[in-house]
């Protein structure tokens, strides 16, 4: 696992995707203060760059580098949070323009999970998650369901956990604004 994390943190910090196991499916990667990487997602997966993408800390604490103000009761949904959980804050800075809504908002998930947690702490800064299919295609609930194109369309893919056949739950999302209100976008 050291040796995947090593070349994943060295193709993401040469603007390159990744192709990796998350907390839920596999997703593809990439640093999300480059907006230059950030737009290689989407044109690998076919999409247009108004739909955002979601990130990954290892960390709560790293919240507040990226959101202006984090509402509290985000402090509490993560430390009472079961299952993986994104949560889109208002307000997003030190990211690059192309991942955030067009409300300026964007999704954030402390990951749990051994390897994107470590390859986390080891790069330091919030990386891209976003589901390894072409858009319209079913995400794959693991990895021998990703297309060659999406394996094709990256610069690395993580060895570790390939074998696998697992059919982890997606993430519940919650949208929280300035206010306090919260809206359920995924239970």
């Amino acid at each position: 696992m050291n040796d995947d994390i090593r070349k994943a943190v060295e193709t993401l910090q040469n603007g390159g995707l990744i192709l990796y196991p998350t907390d839920t499916i596999w997703g593809i990667g990439c640093d999300a203060t480059n907006e230059d990487a950030v737009k290689k997602v989407y044109t690998l997966k076919q999409r247009h760059d108004s739909k955002s993408a979601l990130v990954l800390l290892d960390k709560d604490m790293k919240i507040s580098s990226y959101v202006t103000k984090v509402p509290e009761m985000a402090w509490d949904l993560i430390e009472l949070s079961v299952k993986p959980l994104t949560i889109i804050y208002p307000n997003a800075k030190n990211l690059a323009r192309n991942l955030l809504a067009e409300d300026n908002s964007v999704g954030i998930r402390i990951t749990k999970e051994e390897f994107s947690k470590k390859l986390c702490e080891r790069f330091k800064k919030p990386i891209v998650s976003t589901s390894a299919n072409i858009s319209g295609q079913p995400s794959p609930r693991y990895f021998g369901e990703i297309a060659e194109e999406v394996k094709n369309g990256v610069d690395y893919i993580v060895q570790f956990r390939q074998t696998e056949t697992a059919n982890p739950a997606p993430s519940s999302i919650i949208k929280l604004d300035v206010g306090g209100q919260v809206k359920i976008i995924r239970e």
